[in-house]
């Protein structure tokens, strides 16, 4: 047999001369878009950046829309970055959350934060190291609402998630997702007789989740429910529960590391959401991450289940944080977004009449230029004024994770940093990336509650 080897060894040679060759061909156009070159040296070869022009003119949109001053403008002191407040006279900025902080020691109830967000707090990222900082300074304990099952259970620290025996129900399913039936975290639970999920502390991650002393079973029924809670793994309580066709919640109490609820007699009738591990007092905060949503998958939840919600589970902070399936490459004009969120903030407002409205920016997200360099999305920041000019229209506050974070690069620089804070799609933080986040939000929160305690004095005098 003849040795054709070197015919290999001519298709590689061919094939990266044409590669190479296609780095010498003009820029292509379609439209708007600009077709990326095929480089290979492009990570050697010294190039000026060839976006310029695109920037520019993506950057000059943003000058065009109109973003209405802040009610409260406090003088930052260095290394923060303040949260922005444009409450009206429904007074739906920080100031009722700030108030819940500052009134805390004597409250009966512990003061409660809704985190919504996409897949960039998927898992606990952030929300974790968040809650941890404020309980720390304000009390509390538990890792707060855990829908019923999850795609990937494992991936969260802060809690050992089990479940069994459910059909799961999602809005990004395709198919066989009834919208009226969902609940805060864009999803719904259905159970066949002794399914169960089950919650465990974890302390590996942050040592405040590693117990609680309250456990709820969120659920809606129109008829009787036979429930049953294990907690530790030894003391039973049974529940005999009366639907009413509104969300319910039943709860057990004590020193629990664990909990295991099992659904029994009528359950196959009824809607179940999620169960949770909380403090009585202090702080609690709830992860609604839905990966690849834009935040507009909000207003499909009916008007009755968020007043549900408001009623026993009351938050005193609704956190909105969307921007990584909204920004895109090419993308400059992002008032199209703007106008479809601002129903669902005053949805929000309408659902939970005393909670506080905080829109979170979307932070740096770098892409490569057609010569293959990374670079700040083209026209990010036009979605960062749009989402400011959200707040600033539906009278609520804004942070700007963007500039918290470093600004242009600053993706980059985290993907970069040792450990790394991010991941190589330059795009999303990792758990290391989620507790500097947090930190920097925290700081925020901590400056603007001090600040708002002195205006408040001063006001008071």
């Amino acid at each position: 047999m003849k040795n054709r080897l070197h015919y290999t060894f001519g298709l590689i040679l061919l094939i990266t001369s044409g590669l190479l060759l296609l780095g010498y061909l003009p820029v292509i156009n379609i439209g708007d878009m600009h077709l990326r070159k095929v480089d290979l040296l492009s990570d050697v070869r010294m190039t000026e950046n060839s976006d310029v022009f695109f920037l520019s003119y993506a950057d000059s949109i943003a000058d065009t829309i109109d973003v209405p001053k802040p009610t409260f403008v406090d003088s930052c002191k260095a290394g923060i970055e303040c949260i922005e407040d444009f409450s009206d006279s429904t007074m739906r900025g920080m100031s009722r959350f700030y108030e819940a902080l500052a009134e805390i020691n004597s409250s009966r109830r512990p003061v409660r934060i809704a985190y919504f967000g996409d897949s960039f707090i998927e898992g606990d990222i952030l929300t974790s190291d968040l809650r941890y900082l404020l309980q720390k300074e304000f009390g509390g304990s538990g890792v707060g609402y855990v829908t019923i099952t999850s795609k990937y259970p494992g991936f969260r620290p802060t809690v050992k998630h089990g479940f069994e025996g459910w059909k799961s129900h999602n809005v990004t399913d395709t198919i066989g997702f009834d919208h009226k039936k969902q609940g805060l975290s864009n999803s719904y639970y259905l159970a066949t007789e002794g399914a169960y999920v089950s919650l465990s502390g974890m302390k590996k991650y942050l040592s405040n989740h590693e117990s609680c002393n309250v456990s709820s079973l969120f659920y809606l029924t129109s008829d009787s429910l036979h429930i049953k809670a294990i907690v530790n793994g030894g003391t039973e309580k049974k529940f005999h529960l009366k639907g009413d066709g509104t969300l319910q919640m039943v709860s057990v109490k004590g020193d629990i590391h664990d909990v295991k609820w099992v659904v029994g007699k009528g359950g196959e009738k009824a809607v179940f959401y999620a169960a949770t591990m909380d403090a009585d007092r202090g702080v609690i905060l709830d992860n609604f991450s839905t990966r690849g949503s834009s935040g507009q998958q909000l207003s499909g939840i009916p008007f009755n289940v968020l007043r549900g919600y408001d009623k026993i589970r009351k938050y005193d902070l609704i956190i909105l944080h969307y921007g990584l399936n909204v920004a895109f490459e090419g993308g400059k004009d992002y008032t199209y977004y703007k106008k479809g969120m601002k129903p669902v903030v005053e949805n929000m407002k309408k659902a939970f009449p005393e909670s506080s409205v905080l829109i979170v920016g979307i932070g740096d997200r770098e892409t490569k230029d057609r010569n293959g360099n990374l670079r700040t999305m083209p026209g990010l920041k036009n979605l960062i004024i749009s989402q400011k000019a959200l707040a600033g229209e539906t009278g609520v506050a804004f942070w700007n994770l963007y500039n918290a974070m470093g600004g242009e690069g600053s993706m980059q620089d985290m993907v970069n940093s040792k450990p790394a804070m991010a991941n190589y799609d330059y795009t999303h933080i990792n758990f290391h990336g989620g507790r500097h986040i947090a930190n920097l939000l925290f700081e925020a929160i901590m400056y603007g509650k001090e600040q708002y305690g002195k205006r408040k004095a001063y006001e008071d005098e």
